[in-house]
């Protein structure tokens, strides 16, 4: 089993006024079918009011670090399932309820993970 993570980031889904409603129960779905189907690890979004914090091997803690990262906002789940096939059906799924396309990344594998 291969675990994969389907994300976005803040700001790209198209909702028109009204339409909240739906997209929340309609995602919420998606999160609920993933659990049904035991696909589903964890996920969530990004608190943007709370800064990111570096943490150094001497656990002295300061601001973020990374450029690469200096965005890292959104909605994130982690899904494992037996196939990259499945994982983009999967991302599908949440692209249509969420009204956006959704980045689908491979986790590398880990014995001790």
């Amino acid at each position: 089993m291969t675990k994969f993570l389907i994300s976005f980031p803040s700001g790209v889904m198209q909702v028109a006024d009204g339409e909240w409603d739906q997209v929340v129960e309609e995602s919420h779905q998606v999160i609920r079918d993933m659990k049904s189907a035991g696909v589903y690890v964890f996920g969530g979004g990004i608190n943007d009011e709370v800064a990111a914090a570096t943490v150094a091997g001497d656990g002295t803690v300061s601001g973020p670090a990374y450029d690469a990262f200096a965005r890292l906002d959104g909605g994130h789940t982690v899904i494992e399932v037996p196939t990259r096939a499945e994982a983009v059906e999967w991302a599908r799924r949440v692209a249509v309820a969420c009204r956006c396309p959704q980045e689908l990344r491979e986790f590398m594998y880990d014995p001790e993970s």
